[in-house]
């Protein structure tokens, strides 16, 4: 083999096994952005502290809520849940489970998510992308 011919193989070698992490970066990025801006999951998932902030310790692993509503709506959570990749809902739900969620509004036993959760049904893309997003986290 010819010295281009190595250099040839190393690139297209390179370059074959960057693609997937650029595509999973690329992934993990929608997905960041699909929580935080779209959606803004932090507003309920991570607790805020005396100054209002949010907890950055506690980034999305759930909340007691400070919204109720006026008159009374059966089923209203007064907490939310820890959504990160290590709590006991992604344990029960897996990835699969959550991706139905947010693509189906369902949760894995058919039933919708219960107030004031609202009802996301995105695009299989979007779901995974979030999912990814909330496997990064630590």
């Amino acid at each position: 083999m010819s010295g281009m011919n190595l250099i040839r193989l190393a690139l297209t070698s390179t370059v074959l096994c960057t693609i997937p992490a650029w595509a999973q970066s690329d992934k993990i990025a929608r997905g960041k952005y699909l929580v935080e801006e779209v959606a803004r999951c932090q507003e309920c998932h991570t607790p805020k502290g005396a100054d209002g902030q949010f907890d950055q310790t506690k980034w999305l692993k759930g909340s007691t809520l400070n919204i109720q509503p006026i008159a009374e709506v059966k089923g209203w959570h007064k907490t939310s849940p820890d959504i990160t990749s290590t709590s006991r809902l992604w344990q029960r739900w897996a990835d699969a489970g959550l991706i139905k969620f947010l693509s189906t509004g369902l949760n894995p036993g058919g039933n919708p998510a219960g107030a004031p959760m609202p009802t996301y049904k995105m695009a299989q893309a979007d779901a995974e992308a979030i999912v990814e997003y909330l496997k990064s986290l630590k």
